[in-house]
């Protein structure tokens, strides 16, 4: 009776288990809201994106601009921005230190506004960090709802 009793409660808890992983849920987005241009900064910056829209799952800090995993999975990242083009625009996403894509423009006298974007999917273990960085020397514009950063969690793993 005891080993039919063992079973049960290990069927339960691995029932509980997965219920808990596909009721996991993770999105966030947010802008860069500094009332103008940011930037440029003499060093590379990860750029705080300080106001939200959503956090779900609260993995995004908005103190630091650092999303931290909650769960292992494939997750999706989203950055855009808006800059003027008399300095050059250069956004980078950052996977725990490396980079991972960019968007960025040039310096142009004739081009008086930059848009950008890119987008990666990530497989990321629980803790991994992903942020965007602002090369030194460029700028964004960071009003007006311009600069976002997003992520979703795809699937759990």
């Amino acid at each position: 009776m005891a080993c039919l009793e063992d079973r049960l409660k290990a069927c339960e808890e691995k029932i509980a288990d997965l219920m808990g992983k596909e009721k996991t849920m993770v999105a966030f987005s947010a802008l860069a809201e500094y009332g103008g241009a940011h930037g440029p900064f003499d060093g590379d910056t990860t750029l705080v994106y300080n106001t939200l829209i959503a956090n779900v799952g609260d993995a995004y800090n908005t103190s630091t601009g650092v999303f931290a995993a909650p769960v292992a999975g494939v997750y999706c990242f989203i950055l855009s921005y808006h800059a003027g083009g008399h300095q050059i625009a250069k956004l980078t996403l950052t996977k725990n230190g490396e980079p991972i894509v960019a968007t960025s423009d040039h310096k142009s006298d004739a081009d008086t506004a930059d848009n950008g974007g890119n987008a990666a999917v990530l497989e990321l273990k629980r803790g991994d960090q992903v942020y965007v960085r602002l090369a030194a020397g460029a700028h964004v514009w960071a009003g007006n709802q311009h600069t976002s950063f997003s992520g979703f969690l795809i699937n759990q793993m």
